[in-house]
């Protein structure tokens, strides 16, 4: 629409247009992200990449006359959530405004529209990964999940768990062993709410490693291990290597892990003990793993380990009742919710939720019975995944319990046994 004749977001915004993108544009789309983000521009493998993966009719752009000056994109992924469903979201991404335009409205119009499209015709649920993580929340989206950065200094540590014998470590060329990792990765997604199907074209981007983005360290490496016997991959780890030198000529260098990923808890452990034992290194450093990654108990020592807590996944329940029954329940469920959303109006109100439990499914329709607990979309999204219980989200004054143990009962049902994790970002 072109907001000369058209409101955008309730406001008039003088001489802008808002539109899909065609692929035409893409170039100056994008370095309109880039700018917003700094000015930087990335590598040309990556540019190459992110332009294969855009999908030109869910971007969203804003021209001020023919230049851009606002983007906002969504990515047509699938993700697992509680009770092992993989189910589609919209996975919003290369969100930016040019500082020229910031204070008129812009943002907030890219996500209202962006909102209600999906509602109108998209998935039920939409999640991002914030660049700020203040912003999102007043637009409804609730943080789901943590990520957790570890270090894990080597020659103070040691793996306790019994590494797997019958596994043979082999170097392997990180992209000729793609596939085979792409088919280990498929086999985990469902085990765990968070992950990400990898559709065509995204198993390129746990392989990107252009020079620039290596801060020095070594080119990226990966070791594969193998069933003795059939050869079988059972795990893998790709990871880089920056050697340098301390005090009095001692190595000092680091490993860092991008991705570390095995059927069972034994390969898991042995693909610890070997990066904690490579030569010339003092630590291993890894960026992005569950909150109750089993790294946490593998080590003999876990005073010597230094985690540390990132926001990673925010939750948007789009079409509330369809969202809420695409997930499975740990108890049985009866408890009416009387949500608030601010920014979507066609979710507030009453809604019944029902389930029977694990393989049960789940009802969620509007009622006028009495309300059991009262909160926001945004606490919603944020108890979606299973990792941020109810009852924490209570004791911060966020959920509000009027019938005597919805809250006790809900929190119970909406847990998960295992944390949400989102792999990669989007």
């Amino acid at each position: 629409m072109t907001a000369d004749t058209e409101t955008f977001d309730n406001l008039t915004v003088d001489g802008l247009t808002v539109r899909t993108l065609t692929g035409e544009e893409w170039d100056g789309w994008y370095r309109t992200l880039e700018v917003a983000f700094g000015g930087q521009e990335e590598h040309p493998e990556e540019r190459a990449l992110w332009r294969e993966l855009t999908e030109p009719a869910r971007s969203l752009g804003v021209w001020d006359g023919a230049a851009p000056v606002a983007c906002a994109g969504a990515f047509s992924l699938r993700m697992t959530v509680p009770g092992g469903v993989v189910v589609p979201v919209a996975a919003v991404t290369m969100v930016g405004v040019l500082p020229t335009h910031r204070r008129r409205g812009i943002l907030t119009g890219l996500m209202r529209r962006q909102l209600t499209e999906l509602r109108d015709g998209g998935e039920a649920v939409a999640v991002l990964t914030a660049s700020e993580s203040g912003i999102y929340g007043r637009f409804g989206y609730g943080l789901g999940s943590w990520r957790m950065a570890l270090t894990v200094p080597t020659g103070k540590v040691a793996v306790r768990t019994p590494v797997d014998r019958g596994v043979r470590l082999r170097l392997a060329d990180p992209v000729e062993s793609g596939p085979a990792c792409e088919e280990l990765y498929a086999g985990l997604v469902a085990g765990r709410p968070g992950m990400l199907e990898r559709r065509p074209g995204w198993e390129k981007l746990p392989l990107l490693d252009p020079p620039a983005g290596r801060d020095g360290a070594s080119p990226r490496q990966c070791v594969l291990a193998e069933d003795r016997e059939s050869g079988r991959l059972l795990g893998y780890a790709r990871y880089s290597v920056s050697v340098a030198w301390g005090t009095e000529d001692l190595p000092d260098g680091t490993v860092r892990v991008r991705d570390i990923e095995a059927r069972t808890p034994e390969v898991y452990a042995t693909l610890w003990d070997y990066l904690l034992n490579l030569d010339l290194v003092e630590r291993v450093t890894v960026a992005n793993r569950p909150v109750d990654d089993p790294v946490l108990h593998l080590v003999d020592d876990p005073r010597r380990l230094e985690p540390r807590l990132g926001d990673a996944l925010h939750v948007r329940l789009v079409r509330l009742g369809e969202a809420l029954e695409l997930r499975e329940y740990a108890t049985a469920l009866d408890v009416v919710l009387e949500v608030t959303d601010g920014f979507c109006p066609w979710n507030t109100g009453r809604w019944r939720l029902r389930s029977g439990g694990p393989g049960k499914g789940a009802s969620c329709v509007r009622t006028d019975d009495p309300a059991d607990l009262v909160l926001d979309v945004r606490e919603l999204g944020a108890a979606y995944l299973g990792g941020v219980r109810l009852a924490a989200l209570g004791r911060a004054g966020l959920v509000r319990e009027l019938g005597d143990g919805a809250l006790a009962e809900a929190d119970r049902a909406f847990a998960s046994d295992l944390a949400p994790w989102l792999p990669h970002g989007f």
